[in-house]
This record gives C-alpha cells, structure tokens and sequence, in this order.
C-alpha cells in the first residue's frame, strides 16, 4: 500500500484552489511584450508554466539566485495545460515552457510546428508506497473481489485529468501495461484531478489516475485504494524550448540555472524545509500539505528521455489520439545538449 498521510478532503480541496487561483502571484511580467530574440538583450526569459510542485526545479532554482546568476530574469506565465503553450512557443511568445507532453504536442511537430524537447522533469519514483501518481480503484470493487489485478479493468471506466491524449493519459497507459492493457481496453472519462475523488465516491468511474495530495486523500477517505503505480523511470513531462532561444544567447544559461535547481532537491523525493518553504510561498500551498505529499524525483542534469517520448508516441498512435500513422523521429525533437552541457 502506498503511504498514508493525514491530509484531509479540506486539504486536497484547499490545493486544487490553491492551483487555479495562483495566477498573478507566480506570473512576473506581461511576456507578451519580449521580443522574438527570446528578449537575450534585457536578460528577460519568457516561461510558460503549470503552476505545480511537478516542476520544483524553476521554482528552486528561482528562489536561490541561479536565474539571477546567469544574468536571467523570468517572466513566469501560467498555463491551463501544456497544450495551451505549444502555439505560443512556436510563435516566439514564449522562450520556455516546462509543462507535460501530449498526443496534441506530437501532432503540432508533425504538421510543422518547430520547437525543441530539451529536459526533463518529474521522474516517477516506482516506489508503491510513496508514488505521487496512482491508480486507485474504487474501494467495493476491490473488497468484491470483481477487480484483484489490472487485467480486471478491461473494459471500465478510468478517470484521467486531459483524457486520453494527456499526460495522464500516458502514465495510465505505462500502469495498464503490467496486465496486459492499453488504453484501448478501457473507457476514459476526462475528469481534472479534484473531480476524480465524487466521482469515484458516486460510482461513475471505476477507477481514476490522480496525482497526490488527491490520491492520498482518497486513500483516507477509504474510497479507493492503489492497484497500480508509474514504473521507476516514467515521464511525461519536460523542458521545451522555441526554435529561436535554442540558439539564444542565454539558453544554456537558462538550463545550467534550472538543473541546479533540481540538484538542490533530493532523490528520495523528501525535500528539505528551505525547498518545502520555496515550494509553499511560490505556488501558494500549504506548506503541511506539500510535507505530506509524496515528490516526483529529478535527474541532476535533468537530461531528456527520448525513450520516454518513442513510448509516448507508440502509445498515443495506438489509441488514435495522434492523427498520423507513420512515428515522427524523436532524435529531430530532441536537442540534449544543454543538459550535456550543464553536467560538464
């Protein structure tokens, strides 16, 4: 079983709203106003972001001066989901964005839409007891007897916040794997993280895909428990940058501050009071909360995993969420060498 802590549906409630409304306190700048130059000549980078724990490292490396040292000034932009910043990237309005990948994102790049996978970020620890993403199913389905493996889900219903074709969507598909499932074997239901707990409380799925402190509460609540967690080594989210700030003056800047960032957060996931206290004042969360809640882990170099974006990829062409048949070739939207970089 995976961990147990003592947050509360208040505390899990009070961080979806914590999410949704941080907006100004973590935006910077208007960056619509930088210039196509990825604003190299103010020192100004443009970050398109989900405000997330999920992405410590720019938040970290923020706070402790790396950005500053590079000579860097952010211009944070909050995003819905990283979807939403692709055509912002491609079209020079922002210099950055560190969000997770999508069946969207790849059918951008397929019809042209030019932009770089330069990193990674939140690594899956594949430690049952102590996952940030899980996937619970419903609490009298599993003491029936009617779900004892992952083979038993075929054909139910699953939440996923974005749907199939989401980064959630993926980690699913990387869980179903172990018994023989792809995403095809089941039904999606696109429900946002807060709303996956009523309804597995009401019966309408059977089981959901959410990411902690949401999944610890369920857990608590006695609602579903954990049949299923992201193998060590699971992705689906990174570091992009536009076509133009690839060859920016300041990109490698950039990266060198960002992994130091993710050298200064352990890699057990359990992180030290200053990073908690980072993480609280930055996102507006509970400092408890963030305690509570099992942490993704970071590659100190926060190198891409072009592995991770071929199986993303397979995956999605399988389930049809990718409109084309023939896979792109990751080694033309993979540039690794600011982390190479950064590491030397």
């Amino acid at each position: 079983m995976r961990r147990r802590t003592l947050l509360s549906l208040t505390a899990a409630t009070a961080l979806g709203g914590a999410l949704t409304a941080c907006g100004s306190a973590i935006t910077g700048e208007d960056s619509s106003g930088g210039g196509a130059d990825g604003g190299s000549a103010s020192g100004a980078v443009r970050v398109g972001h989900l405000p997330s724990a999920l992405f410590a490292p720019l938040y970290v490396a923020d706070a402790m001066g790396y950005f500053e040292n590079e000579g860097i000034t952010l211009e944070l932009t909050p995003l819905k989901s990283g979807q939403d910043g692709v055509p912002m990237l491609s079209n020079d309005q922002l210099d950055v964005m560190v969000a997770g990948f999508s069946a969207g994102m790849f059918n951008a790049l397929e019809q042209g839409v030019a932009f770089k996978v330069v990193g990674s970020m939140g690594i899956s620890p594949g430690d049952p007891a102590n996952s940030p993403t899980a996937l619970e199913v419903r609490q009298d389905l599993l003491d029936d007897g009617t779900v004892s493996e992952i083979a038993d889900l075929r054909g139910r219903t699953i939440g996923v916040a974005g749907g199939p074709g989401a980064t959630g969507g993926y980690l699913l598909a990387a869980m179903l794997e172990e018994g023989g499932l792809t995403l095809n074997d089941v039904e999606i239901s696109n429900l946002a993280t807060p709303d996956q707990e009523p309804a597995l409380t009401n019966g309408s799925v059977d089981a959901a895909t959410p990411s902690a402190p949401f999944s610890s509460s369920i857990e608590e609540a006695g609602i579903a428990s954990p049949l299923a967690v992201p193998a060590k080594g699971t992705t689906g989210t990174g570091v992009m940058y536009s076509e133009t700030f690839v060859g920016a003056e300041l990109a490698q800047g950039f990266f060198t501050a960002l992994a130091k960032g993710a050298q200064e957060l352990s890699a057990d996931g359990k992180q030290t009071d200053e990073v908690y206290q980072i993480l609280a004042d930055t996102l507006g969360q509970d400092i408890e909360v963030l305690k509570a809640s099992p942490m993704y882990t970071y590659l100190p170099d926060l190198a891409p995993q072009p592995e991770q974006l071929e199986a993303m990829q397979s995956v999605w062409i399988d389930a049809e969420q990718i409109t084309y048949s023939e896979p792109l070739d990751i080694a033309g939207i993979v540039d690794a060498s600011f982390a190479e970089a950064a590491a030397g």
